[in-house]
């Protein structure tokens, strides 16, 4: 390694992009980084690094002649706009085979068209997503890249280094695919982000509103799931906010603002599943939850006028809170089956190659939505690998089956209280219509056939004959 030149280039130091540049640091690799503004660079270098290996640069002509070839060239940057403009900055200044990385929450149409625009150009794109938030990006992230082929032998030993590692060191990173496959993968991990924060939502409310239990004993409740096959980042992270306390002595949580703030990718997440055909109604309830929650303003009056049932509630509390770990466990698993169906969904209609069991294993560690429930995942895949759906899973199967009777005893305690669950209701409905052999679309293709005449195939035809029938009977 020629140490006159750095091992790569980092742009843009924000929260994420100064935390992975000292992650990379602390790896012993050499990093120059770039900043619209020089005070984050000064921070970086003079206050937060180490080792003093990372080298900034305020003109972007200095920064990129000091990366070693091929240069490999990090964005961190807000995506849209600004990383084109950066992209277009670099093109003049880089030389043919370099590679120009996305690590931000880019949209994954506009990764494919990057990659291509690129590789035209005779340069190399990858489009990574990255997850872990800023404790991740300094301590080692989930790492999700795909994007130019030819490129990912360049940085494996970069990104593998500086990925969380889990089960003996194995890292959180590994080559998901063509052109926008790693930032779709990040896309819906971040939809499953929201769904699992949507989930534990509902049954921290049925505890506080229906049990009436306070939150050190909700506390009590979370670290103990944490224990357990619910263990997960999420989990654990809920049971420190439901204990933390101001300085008054109040806790924090109950003085934040109930209106949920979000960034989009949980809505490019249910929008692309609208697109593909596939049900993802989980997640699609978890982002139309935050949209709800943001009518704060409106909701307030509402509650003065719209009344609903009392809560009053005289059952086993204990029975409640085992129901209430099953209710979530299951409908995190139909979460899952519903992502990873998208994920299958998207590998068909944009002939990318995925290692679904891979996937799982990548998210194990560094992400937000990192949980010993991912193994099983692994699990699944390893069993059959063309499997259709998860649920069908004889681990998953056996679990839904034994959650069951808990799952439906939630909903109706929440529906009878008039408590909003809308990922638990949307899930256990997904379940069971996805365990029908009959379901009244029968009806539905009557329907579409007598006012439009969409035609409809018959139990009794053969596949794909369609037929139609003329309602109105005239005379």
């Amino acid at each position: 390694m020629n140490k006159l030149h750095s091992d790569i280039g980092l742009i843009g130091l924000g929260v994420m992009g100064s935390s992975l540049a000292l992650n990379i640091e602390s790896n012993g690799y050499r990093v120059s980084v770039h900043n619209r503004t020089t005070p984050q660079i000064d921070n970086l270098i003079n206050n937060r690094s180490k080792s003093n290996n990372i080298i900034g640069f305020a003109n972007l002509e200095e920064f990129v002649s000091s990366i070693e070839k091929p240069r490999k060239i990090m964005l961190m940057v807000v995506a849209g706009t600004v990383v084109d403009d950066y992209i277009n900055k670099l093109i003049p200044l880089i030389d043919k085979g370099d590679i120009i990385i996305d690590g931000g929450n880019s949209h994954y149409p506009d990764t494919i068209r990057r990659t291509k625009e690129l590789e035209d150009k005779g340069f190399q794109f990858i489009g990574a997503g990255v997850s872990g938030g800023e404790e991740g990006a300094l301590k080692g992230p989930s790492i999700m890249p795909g994007g130019s082929v030819s490129a990912w032998p360049e940085v494996r030993g970069i990104f593998q280094t500086i990925s969380a590692k889990v089960d003996g060191n194995e890292p959180c990173c590994d080559w998901i695919g063509e052109d926008g496959s790693g930032h779709f993968v990040k896309m819906v991990h971040n939809g499953i982000e929201y769904g699992d924060m949507q989930l534990i939502c509902e049954a921290y409310q049925i505890m506080k509103d229906v049990l009436d239990m306070s939150n050190d004993e909700m506390h009590q409740v979370f670290k103990q799931w944490n224990e357990g096959e619910l263990s997960s980042y999420l989990i654990e992270i809920t049971a420190d906010i439901l204990k933390f306390k101001e300085k008054d002595g109040t806790y924090l949580v109950d003085n934040i603002l109930d209106s949920a703030g979000e960034k989009g990718t949980g809505k490019w997440t249910a929008a692309v599943a609208l697109e593909l055909g596939s049900s993802l109604t989980l997640i699609g309830e978890a982002v139309f939850a935050r949209y709800l929650s943001s009518l704060k303003d409106e909701r307030v009056k509402a509650s003065k006028k719209l009344k609903g049932p009392s809560i009053n509630f005289s059952g086993n509390k204990e029975q409640v809170i085992n129901d209430l770990h099953d209710a979530l466990y299951a409908s995190k698993i139909v979460s899952y089956a519903q992502g990873y169906t998208l994920l299958a969904n998207a590998a068909k209609k944009f002939n990318w190659n995925l290692n679904y069991g891979g996937i799982a294993l990548m998210w194990r560690g560094g992400c937000i939505i990192r949980s010993a429930f991912l193994t099983k995942i692994k699990d699944a895949y390893d069993n059959d690998s063309e499997i259709k759906n998860l649920l069908l899973d004889p681990f998953f199967n056996n679990v839904i089956n034994k959650s069951q009777s808990g799952w439906r005893q939630v909903v109706s305690i929440a529906i009878s209280s008039g408590i909003p669950i809308p990922a638990m209701t949307s899930s256990l409905s997904y379940f069971d219509g996805y365990r029908s052999d009959r379901l009244p679309a029968n009806l539905l293709q009557a329907q579409r056939d007598y006012f439009g005449a969409h035609t409809y195939e018959r139990l009794d035809g053969k596949k794909g004959e369609f037929f139609h029938t003329e309602w109105i009977q005239k005379g």
